[in-house]
């Protein structure tokens, strides 16, 4: 069996997942990573969905041709760290998506073992220097690279990332079964999406409606971190590639994600007086 990766510099490494695409979970990641920096955290975040590397685009940062020399390969146990991240907004940044092209695919149905290997080596070989943070945004569902992940890296915990409707919820506790199996502590869940409020007269409305049973029997002791507002603001700041905690941090949606992050804390806090 393999041997957990250290990082020593890394002080919390937190994973970001969610049971299906399109619920906004790397939105959500880059936001969190730059509200925790306004905390006075160093953060970093790994992107390691091979899938659709996203984070790199959301950041304003494009790769139009494969890196040279830079994708992972097999190197000795003791062989030091050699990729120098890049940085964006004050957050250390690495991803899967700048190894390859924007228009090149990795195909892990040929090899997801592989996949995985490539993942885990990439997190292991980049000089991330002293973070307080680490996000690691994974890719929708189950499988690889996430088995390699929860097998070799020392996650503190996840965050996932849901909308209110009962189909994303399912997809999510599904997830969230995966990291309770490896033991991961689930330290809540993201609501993202959750409500709109009219810009017209400011009512509150829910645009996903929930239920009577809205949270499956896997999410339902699962805390709620917080909710995030479905609003313009989030998504054109992420098109413009200045999100939202860096372009409007003053505004009421900045404000949830910082809530989200007090409570984030105060979860992993939890956490260390368990150990």
């Amino acid at each position: 069996m393999n041997s957990k990766i250290i990082l020593p510099d890394v002080k919390n490494i937190i994973a970001v997942a969610s049971g299906k695409g399109g619920v906004g979970k790397t939105t959500v990641t880059v936001n969190l990573a730059l509200a925790l920096q306004r905390q006075g955290a160093k953060v970093g975040i790994f992107d390691a969905d091979v899938y659709g590397p996203n984070v790199p685009i959301m950041l304003g940062i494009h790769r139009h041709k494969a890196a040279d020399g830079m994708a992972a390969i097999a190197r000795r146990k003791e062989a030091p760290p050699y990729i120098k991240p890049l940085s964006r907004f004050g957050l250390n940044i690495m991803s899967i998506g700048l190894l390859v092209a924007e228009n090149e695919v990795i195909d892990p149905a040929r090899s997801p073992d592989a996949v995985g290997q490539l993942v885990v080596q990439t997190l292991k070989d980049v000089i991330w220097g002293p973070l307080d943070y680490l996000l690691i945004d994974l890719p929708p569902s189950a499988g690889q690279p996430q088995a390699s992940l929860l097998q070799r890296v020392p996650l503190r915990g996840v965050v996932i990332v849901t909308t209110p409707q009962d189909l994303s919820l399912l997809d999510a506790s599904r997830s969230l079964l995966m990291f309770q199996e490896a033991n991961v502590p689930i330290l809540g869940i993201v609501e993202n999406m959750s409500y709109f409020i009219c810009p017209n007269c400011n009512e509150k409305h829910e645009i996903f409606q929930r239920s009577a049973k809205w949270r499956p029997a896997a999410l339902a002791e699962t805390p709620i971190l917080g909710q995030i507002p479905l609003t313009t603001a989030v998504s054109q700041s992420i098109n413009q590639a200045n999100p939202l905690m860096h372009d409007h941090p003053d505004t009421p949606q900045a404000e949830a994600f910082m809530a989200v992050t007090a409570v984030l804390q105060q979860q992993l806090q939890g956490e260390n007086n368990r150990v």
